[in-house]
């Protein structure tokens, strides 16, 4: 099995990101959100969900959302929050989004806080735009909220005790063959445990590719959460901005 689908199923990976900033998160959308001067209503589709809050969140603001993710577990958490316009289903972003789950084609599709890059074939990482670009109408946005490849780069921490829930976890970070590699190793359960996640560190110019490939037009690109310009070396988040145009 790929990485990301023991890791993020397991409940130690929630344990470690358990304190991420929700509120800078939710301001984020927001101003995401207003940003894209979506109607209320349109449709949204939560690519890669994970635990949910975030399409909990856009449907609290008024959109019909469809929350999707590889994780059985987290579909499984995330089913108390359906309501009718709020739906959660297992799906992995390579593949087609099947009419069942979405009847009609979506507004805008999100991708947050850098949930791409995982596989290990360019083909696969097409597959996502292709398959983005099926899901929208005319017009539609994709929001693909990523990692800055220069600026991870220049600003590595090779390795960091952080402790969360009870658990020491050693974080060990490398750079290798355009991967950003996150070793992660903790005692729990009684046993010595290690998992790794391993990430793509897509240039700007790549992901422009792969989107003009698939019918989309870059309309913006934003350096961090607070939507503020984007600069290659400096800025944390490379947050682009797509439409679909064929």
């Amino acid at each position: 099995m790929a990485w990301f689908e023991t890791w993020f199923d397991t409940p130690y990976y929630h344990i470690l990101y358990k304190d991420r900033n929700f509120a800078e998160a939710e301001k984020f959308i927001s101003l995401l959100i207003k940003h894209l001067d979506l109607p209320q209503h349109s449709k949204i589709v939560d690519l890669a969900c994970g635990k949910g809050r975030h399409s909990v969140f856009l449907n609290q603001l008024g959109f019909q959302v469809l929350g999707l993710d590889l994780s059985k577990a987290s579909i499984l958490h995330n089913k108390q929050f359906e309501n009718p316009t709020l739906k959660f289903s297992v799906h992995d972003m390579r593949n087609e989004i099947s009419p069942e789950i979405l009847p009609e084609k979506a507004d805008a599709v999100f991708n947050l806080f850098t949930s791409f890059g995982y596989f290990e074939d360019e083909k696969e990482d097409e597959k996502v735009f292709q398959s983005v670009a099926n899901s929208l109408k005319e017009n539609g946005f994709f929001v693909l909220d990523y990692l800055n490849a220069r600026k991870v780069e220049n600003s590595l921490v090779k390795e960091q005790i952080i402790t969360k829930g009870g658990i020491d976890f050693t974080i060990k970070k490398k750079i290798e063959d355009q991967h950003i590699i996150k070793d992660i190793y903790f005692e729990a359960d009684g046993k010595s445990q290690h998992f790794f996640e391993k990430v793509k560190l897509h240039t700007l110019d790549e992901i422009e590719r792969y989107a003009e490939k698939y019918g989309f037009e870059s309309v913006r690109t934003f350096g961090n959460y607070e939507l503020g310009g984007f600069d290659l070396e400096n800025s944390p988040r490379c947050i682009n901005i797509f439409q679909k145009k064929n």
